[in-house]
C-alpha cells in the first residue's frame, strides 16, 4: 500500500520548508517535493513607497544576507537615477559597495560552513544528533569551531563599517554610498590585533579548504556521489570570464560545459529566464525560455559560479580553482556536495579582495553620488551567496514603485533542490520499513549543500521543530517520530 513521509520544517537551513516522500507499493520512493509552504510578499509590500526606499525596505527579506538585497536593489535604482549600470558609480563608489559585499559573502559562508554544515562532516550524517550541531563542534572540536566564530565576526565588522550597522544598513543609496572608509576604519581592518585582521583572515580561509580537502580525501565516495546529477548552470561573471560576484553579464553553460546563455546583458534577463509555477509550493521555478521548463532549469550558488567562469582573478583562488576544475577534468561538477568545497574556495577569494580593497587609497575619497537623466525602468543583478540575485522595478512619474520583480537566490535553485532530495530519498529509503534519524538527516543533507534561505524565497514564519510522519494510502499513521 503506498505510504508517504513528511519531513517538516527542514532543519539547519535559513527559513522554513518541508518535504514529502511518496513510497510505492514495495517500500521504493516513488516521487519526492521540496514544499516552500509560507507566502512571500514583499513583492506587493514595496509598491506605493517611494523608490529610493527599497535598497533599505527589501533587505527585511533576510537577517541573513540582507547586503545581498541591500546592493541589488541599489543597482537597480542607479539605473533609474541615471547613474548607469556597473562601472558607472565613483571609485570611492563602486569599491566601498564591493567591499560590503565581500564582507557579506565571507560571513555568510563561514556561518553556513562551520555553523549549519561542519556537524555533519565532523560527526557524520548518521552520527548522534545530540553532538551533530555547533554546540558538538564546540566541544571536540575548540580550535574550528573558534575560527567560524570570528571569521564571521570579522565579516560583520565589514559590514558595520561600509554600511553603517551589521545587520539592515544604509550603506548604499541609488547612484552611490553615503558613506566612505576612514583611516581608522581601514587600519582596524587592515591591521587589527589577531585574530581580527585581513592576513588572519586569508590564512584562516586556508585552512579551511585544507580541512574540507582533507576530509573529502577520507571519505571521496560518499562526497562525490551523495545527490550527485548533471544540470544547467547560471551565473553573471566579468566581461572577461572573471569570476565577480558584483557586477557582470549573465551566462549559463550546459553539462558538458557548452554555453547556452551567451554573456547577454542583465537588464534584459526577462528575455532570457521564465518563472513556472507548481500548485504544492509557493516558491516558483525559474529556467531558460529557450529550452523549456523541462531542460532549461539550472543550478546557482557556489558550484555554479566555478563551473560557468574562466579564471579566479586573485592568485590564491585561483590556484585552488585550478585544482577544483581538475578534478573532473575542466567539464561542470555536478556533485551537490562540492557546493561546499567551492563555497570554502570563494572565502578564500573574497578574503584576497578584503586585503587588496582595504590598501586602495579609493576609499577615502568624498565623490560619494552620481546622478544624471531618470529612468523609470531598472534592473540590479548580484552573485548572492546562495546564488544569482535578480531586482526589477519600475516606476511612476511620482517616483514610487508601481512594479517590483525579485528572482531570489534559493527560487533560482529550486528544482535543483528538488533533484538532490528526489535523490537522496531514493538512496536512503528504498526499501525501509521505518523511519530513522539517519535517514531524515540525509534528505536535509542534500538541501543543506545549496545553504538555502527559504525566507528570502518566501518570507516565511513558523516554528522549528522537525516532524517525519509515515502514513498509508488512508492517512493512518504508521510511523512517527520527532527531532
Amino acid at each position: 500500500m503506498p505510504k508517504k513521509i513528511t519531513i517538516e520544517p527542514v532543519t539547519r537551513v535559513e527559513g522554513h520548508g518541508k518535504v514529502t516522500i511518496m513510497l510505492d507499493d514495495f517500500g521504493n520512493v516513488r516521487d519526492s517535493r521540496l514544499h516552500i509552504v509560507e507566502f512571500r510578499g514583499f513583492e506587493r509590500f514595496v509598491q506605493g513607497r517611494p523608490y529610493w526606499e527599497a535598497p533599505v525596505l527589501v533587505q527585511r527579506l533576510c537577517g541573513i544576507c540582507p547586503v545581498s538585497h541591500h546592493l541589488a536593489a541599489a543597482k537597480a535604482l542607479d539605473v533609474i537615477v541615471g547613474a548607469g549600470t556597473g562601472h558607472g558609480l565613483t571609485a570611492v563608489g563602486e569599491k566601498m559597495r564591493r567591499l560590503m559585499h565581500y564582507g557579506q559573502f565571507f560571513q555568510s559562508h563561514v556561518l553556513h560552513f562551520f555553523h549549519l554544515s561542519s556537524p555533519d562532516f565532523l560527526f557524520g550524517i548518521d552520527g548522534d544528533p545530540a553532538l551533530r550541531n555547533i554546540i558538538g563542534v564546540a566541544m571536540n572540536n575548540r580550535d574550528l569551531a573558534v575560527q567560524g566564530v570570528m571569521m564571521r565576526k570579522y565579516g560583520q565588522e565589514i559590514i558595520r563599517l561600509t554600511a553603517g550597522k551589521k545587520i539592515h544598513g544604509t550603506g548604499a543609496i541609488p547612484g552611490g554610498i553615503n558613506k566612505n572608509l576612514s583611516i581608522a576604519e581601514r587600519d582596524e581592518l587592515l591591521s587589527g590585533p589577531d585574530p581580527l585582521n585581513a592576513d588572519k583572515m586569508v590564512e584562516w580561509s586556508e585552512a579551511a579548504l585544507d580541512f574540507f580537502k582533507d576530509y573529502h580525501k577520507n571519505n571521496q565516495s560518499m562526497v562525490d556521489n551523495f545527490a550527485a546529477y548533471p544540470s544547467n548552470h547560471l551565473s553573471i561573471v566579468r566581461e572577461d570570464g572573471a569570476f565577480d560576484i558584483y557586477n557582470g553579464v549573465l551566462r549559463a553553460v550546459d553539462n558538458e560545459g557548452n554555453i547556452i546563455l551567451h554573456d547577454v546583458d542583465c537588464q534584459d534577463y526577462n528575455k532570457y529566464i521564465e518563472e513556472e509555477v507548481k500548485s504544492w509550493s509557493y516558491m516558483k521555478f525559474p529556467y531558460l525560455k529557450e529550452l523549456g521548463p523541462e531542460k532549461g532549469w539550472y543550478r546557482v550558488g557556489p558550484l555554479a559560479r566555478l563551473n560557468v567562469c574562466d579564471f579566479m582573478p586573485t592568485p590564491l583562488a585561483q590556484k585552488e580553482f585550478e585544482e577544483f576544475k581538475a578534478y573532473t577534468s575542466g567539464k561542470p561538477n555536478g556533485m551537490s556536495l562540492h557546493y561546499h568545497w567551492a563555497r570554502l574556495i570563494e572565502v578564500l577569494h573574497c578574503a584576497e579582495m578584503i586585503r587588496d580593497l582595504l590598501k586602495d587609497p579609493d576609499l577615502q575619497n568624498d565623490d560619494l553620488v552620481v546622478k544624471g537623466e531618470k529612468r523609470y525602468k531598472g534592473v540590479g543583478v548580484i552573485e548572492a551567496p546562495r546564488g544569482t540575485l535578480f531586482h526589477h522595478y519600475e516606476i511612476n512619474n511620482d517616483d514610487q514603485i508601481t512594479l517590483a520583480n525579485l528572482i531570489v537566490s534559493t527560487t533560482n535553485n529550486n528544482q535543483p533542490m528538488n533533484s538532490a532530495v528526489n535523490l537522496t530519498a531514493k538512496s536512503f529509503m528504498n526499501g525501509q520499513a521505518e523511519i530513522t534519524e539517519p535517514m531524515m538527516n540525509a534528505v536535509e543533507v542534500a538541501i543543506r549543500a545549496y545553504d538555502p534561505c527559504l525566507s528570502c524565497a518566501t518570507h516565511a514564519l513558523g516554528k522549528m521543530p522537525l516532524e517525519m510522519t509515515l502514513v498509508n494510502a488512508n492517512n493512518e499513521i504508521i510511523d512517527k517520530k520527532n527531532k
